[in-house]
């Protein structure tokens, strides 16, 4: 399975935030959307950054309540791990699991074209497994 079915199947949209926005602003983004990470976005649609809630609890430990304030761009990822529609399951789950990260922008063309997450992967690779699992008992007992 590629990451083009996987966009096929839960969409092609990303919630994003622009550099110039608070941190507090995108925390709250992040609450109402019940989402992880935000794809942080320059004006042409291409990618700025990420900005995880892992990247918002370490500056938050280290700055306390005075980083809401201070704009995304200075405690965002700037060394974003992206892929594009033809990447396998296989390929990008390696990929998040070596890196350590959970969301990974899908790029084309240069410009964000979906977000997928772990999640996204495991229920997945799940459901094929599942489905091998189902074929080799149907094939066993018509055997």
């Amino acid at each position: 399975m590629t990451v083009a079915r996987i966009l096929a199947e839960k969409g092609h949209s990303v919630i994003t935030v622009s550099p110039e926005r608070t941190l507090e602003e995108a925390i709250h983004l992040l609450a109402a959307k019940r989402i992880g990470a935000l794809v942080v976005t320059n004006a042409d649609d291409t990618v700025a950054g990420i900005l995880s809630e892992r990247d918002i609890m370490r500056v938050l430990a280290r700055l306390g309540g005075g980083a809401f304030d201070e704009p995304v761009s200075a405690h965002m990822t700037r060394e974003v791990t992206t892929c594009g529609r033809s990447a396998t399951i296989e390929e990008v789950m390696q990929t998040m699991t070596s890196g350590r990260f959970r969301h990974m922008p899908v790029c084309e063309d240069g410009r964000l074209a979906g977000m997928i997450s772990i999640g996204d992967v495991v229920a997945r690779r799940i459901a094929t497994v599942e489905a091998e699992h189902q074929a080799l008992r149907d094939y066993i007992t018509t055997a």
